[in-house]
């Protein structure tokens, strides 16, 4: 889980999408601390964050060679040049003299998160929107992507190690009706020759979107899907440029329910099958910016956890947008929020006893079924199990089946295990981390965990249940 942190001219103008022809004069966040921005994030448990470098209006957070549309031109720019000039004219407490103002570097909002982040622990990526409603350029095919590839090399050679570039797929028209034909393959090869562990996300080869900006998940993600889609967000950007009615219809998309079944598999060469993990995002407010008209808005901590649920334990990862004020922090309603969120997560983890992850063939039922068991020196009530397979060798498992026996079921069932066992919960896929909830697994002795259908045989890294908390007690 990771946070998205959507703030800038948008941020200023209480809008969601600006229309490029904003004054950089606006730009006047008065009490900015990307130090709590980080601060918010960690307290839900995030080890990383995402920053809007640049979205579609073209207002750049840093100070790039490439346009005079950014912080440089902008009053908080200006501010904090101030700020700084006045810490250098300060007597230092060694005596010397200070080096001045000319030893301070530019002003630069996207320096400040990608600090603050690495003081508190995140790791720190970007989004830098390929659509520019500023740069005249948009549209022109080369000389554009030459513009967008020099912001693109700006933003992965001066900030340290970069986690992940987000690319989003809007793709709008520019002066004179013009609409840019993205070389999404150019922008690739240079975030791969600058920052080879960077994650390519969305419109990237790497982690792909969830279908969705709501949070919904799929009842079993896979991992292992169909090549086009790697192109699919590519292709829907491409669709706003065809009058083809037909064109959807003939592509695969990331929003369909099915996307790694067996049977939405077939007929698909092994070699046209990729690893591609999905990526669950969605905001904490209504709108991806902050607009104060939404502060009473926020997702609910208990909202949050059952997201964080669906999501990181449904074999996704969760990325959630936390929008600061126009001001420069994080509305309270939403550290609110994230704090009781990492509260919850802290809790539901410390209550985990751990099972040993070889899976042993189990006789009972006719074919032998992988399964794991625990047994519990007291009786228990049981809330969920959590599994996770050793993605290393690959996602395998494509069908769960949750057992228990209870206190009180002293009879031999005839494969010398004593009890009868009681089916609780069932599931899919589970690939990375799922987390099967339990109904009815109170005063539990034992639980066992069959795996009767999967592609090749199960390797799993992660097998535990989850005690129910007191809070949850009746």
């Amino acid at each position: 889980m990771y946070g998205f942190i959507h703030f800038g001219m948008n941020t200023m103008t209480d809008r969601e999408w600006g229309d490029g022809h904003e004054d950089p004069g606006m730009f006047d966040p008065d009490d900015l601390d990307a130090d709590e921005w980080m601060r918010a994030l960690a307290s839900a448990g995030m080890r990383g964050v995402i920053l809007t470098a640049k979205h579609h209006d073209g207002f750049c957070l840093w100070p790039t060679a490439s346009t005079a549309h950014s912080v440089a031109s902008s009053p908080w720019s200006a501010r904090r040049r101030r700020e700084s000039e006045g810490a250098d004219e300060r007597p230092r407490a060694d005596g010397r003299e200070s080096e001045g103002a000319a030893s301070n570097p530019e002003p630069d909002l996207v320096r400040e998160v990608a600090d603050a982040a690495r003081r508190h622990g995140l790791a720190f990526g970007v989004y830098l929107s390929p659509w520019d409603r500023t740069d005249p350029r948009y549209g022109s095919g080369i000389p554009y992507d030459d513009a967008y590839v020099a912001q693109l090399t700006e933003l992965l050679t001066g900030y340290g190690p970069i986690f992940s570039v987000w690319l989003d797929g809007a793709n709008g028209e520019g002066p004179d009706g013009r609409v840019q034909q993205y070389d999404w393959d150019r922008y690739y090869a240079v975030i791969r020759a600058l920052q080879p562990d960077a994650v390519i996300s969305v419109c990237g080869p790497d982690a792909r979107w969830c279908g969705n900006e709501a949070g919904d998940t799929r009842p079993d993600e896979w991992s292992v899907v169909p090549r086009a889609l790697q192109s699919a967000e590519r292709t829907a950007a491409a669709s706003q440029q065809s009058d083809d009615a037909d064109f959807a219809q003939r592509t695969i998309r990331s929003d369909e329910r099915d996307l790694g079944s067996r049977a939405a598999l077939a007929g698909v060469p092994a070699d046209e099958l990729v690893w591609y993990p999905a990526e669950v995002n969605t905001s904490i407010r209504p709108g991806w910016f902050h607009h104060p008209a939404e502060d009473g808005s926020v997702t609910s901590a208990d909202e949050l956890f059952e997201l964080w649920m669906r999501s990181v334990g449904g074999n996704s990862t969760l990325l959630l947008n936390v929008p600061p004020t126009r001001a420069g922090r994080i509305a309270a309603p939403d550290r609110a929020a994230l704090a009781g969120l990492g509260e919850r997560i802290r809790d539901f983890t410390s209550r985990r006893i751990e099972g040993a992850v070889d899976a042993r063939r189990h006789a009972g039922g006719g074919n032998a079924v992988p399964a794991l068991a625990l047994e519990f020196a007291h009786p228990a009530s049981i809330e969920a199990v959590v599994l996770g397979e050793d993605i290393t060798q690959g996602q395998r498992i494509e069908r769960v089946m949750v057992r228990v026996r209870r206190r009180g079921d002293g009879e031999d069932d005839g494969d010398g295990d004593v009890g009868t066992w009681v089916t609780v919960a069932e599931a899919g896929a589970v690939g990375y981390r799922r987390i099967v909830r339990l109904v009815d697994a109170d005063d539990v002795t034992a639980v066992r965990v069959e795996l009767p259908e999967f592609r090749a045989e199960p390797v799993l890294r992660d097998f535990a249940v989850v005690r129910v908390g007191d809070a949850h007690r009746h």
